[in-house]
C-alpha cells in the first residue's frame, strides 16, 4: 500500500512533461526552436535539481531543535548537501549546453545515491521511505535519460 496521497504521485509525475517534452523538442522541432528548448531543458533541470537539495533543507529544519545534541543527522552535513546542488545546477547553466545537460544529469544520479542514505532521516517509518525511493527513483532515471539525451542529440545530430 502507497502511504502517499494520489495528488502526491500524480505532481510528482507530471514534473516528468517537461523533462520529456523539451528533449522531444531538441530532437524534432526546427531551429531555433530545437535551441530554445535546449536552454530550457536545462534551466528545469536545474530547477529541478536545486529542489532536490532544497529537500535537505526543509527537512533539517523540521527536525531543528528536536534532535539530541551530536546526534548522526548534523554529523552528516545535510545544511551543506542542501546547498550543493544549487551550486552545481548554476555552474551548469552558465557552460555549453550539452555539458551541462550532463552535468545536471549526473548530479541529479549523484543526489539519488546520496539521499537514499539520507532519507532514513526524514520518515516517519520505512515503509514511507521505501515508496518515496520507488517514486524518486523513476523520476530521477527518466529525467536524467531526458537531460543526457538532449546532450547527445545537440552533439551528434543536429549540425
Amino acid at each position: 500500500m502507497n502511504p502517499f496521497p494520489p495528488l502526491l504521485i500524480k505532481l510528482a509525475y507530471a514534473g516528468l512533461i517537461p523533462f520529456v517534452g523539451l528533449a522531444l523538442m531538441v530532437q524534432l522541432a526546427p531551429t531555433p526552436l530545437n535551441y530554445l528548448s535546449a536552454e530550457s531543458l536545462a534551466a528545469y533541470g536545474a530547477i529541478v535539481t536545486s529542489f532536490m537539495g532544497a529537500l535537505h533543507w526543509g527537512a533539517n529544519l523540521h527536525t531543528l531543535g528536536k534532535l539530541p545534541p551530536g546526534d548522526k543527522w548534523e554529523d552528516r552535513n545535510a545544511w551543506i548537501w542542501g546547498v550543493i546542488p544549487a551550486l552545481v545546477a548554476w555552474v551548469a547553466l552558465h557552460i555549453y549546453i550539452p555539458v551541462g545537460l550532463v552535468i545536471l544529469a549526473s548530479t541529479l544520479l549523484i543526489q539519488r545515491n546520496i539521499d537514499q542514505n539520507t532519507y532514513q532521516y526524514y520518515f516517519s517509518s520505512d515503509e514511507a521511505r521505501q515508496a518515496f525511493m520507488i517514486i524518486r527513483n523513476r523520476l530521477t532515471y527518466i529525467s536524467a535519460a531526458c537531460l543526457i539525451w538532449a546532450a547527445l542529440v545537440i552533439l551528434f545530430v543536429q549540425n
